[in-house]
């Protein structure tokens, strides 16, 4: 049976099956072998990947890592996330010797502008090849780091922005 979705979108096959797995579930519960595949993918994404509120709650928990912004100057000044080291990504790696060495074994998080920006793949591929071991990329970048409320340094001073309901919970 088709479903008619939310805000008129057109029904599609997918969402179908979605419910109908979920009613099937609890009715019939049916213990499937896990595809390796999917599980050795998202496993992989998930040591590689982090998000802002990841982040946020992990330094919050006194994790230490270390936030690296790896945008231009311009960027940086207008807003980044307090306490990040500002290593823009043409300058990488001529600039190494500012971060922990590897044998530190340090849990780095780089950053860049946001979704559409690969700044940070890039930067994390750069440390990844110079010998560090725990190089995260996060996420949705400043951007939503921004979005979600999270503390922003500028030029002018720290504040936070409003949260974007798209993005997240106000508290």
């Amino acid at each position: 049976m088709w479903q008619f979705l939310p805000e008129a979108r057109q029904p599609c096959q997918w969402w179908d099956d979605r419910r109908v797995r979920q009613a099937v579930a609890v009715t019939h519960p049916v213990t499937l072998p896990a595809d390796p595949d999917a599980v050795a993918h998202f496993a992989a994404k998930l040591r590689h990947e982090t998000d802002p509120s990841d982040v946020a709650a992990a330094r919050a928990a006194g994790e230490p890592l270390v936030l690296v912004d790896v945008r231009s100057r311009e960027a940086w000044d207008a807003g980044h996330a307090p306490g990040a080291l500002h290593l823009p990504g043409g300058e990488l790696p001529d600039r190494l010797a500012e971060l922990p060495p590897p044998e530190d074994h340090p849990h780095l998080v780089v950053y860049c502008w946001g979704p559409g920006c690969n700044g940070s793949t890039k930067a994390a591929l750069i440390l990844a090849r110079a010998g560090y071991r725990h190089v995260r990329e996060m996420i949705g970048g400043f951007e939503y780091w921004a979005r979600e409320g999270l503390a922003v340094q500028t030029t002018s001073g720290r504040m936070r922005r409003e949260v974007d309901p798209l993005t997240g919970v106000p508290a």
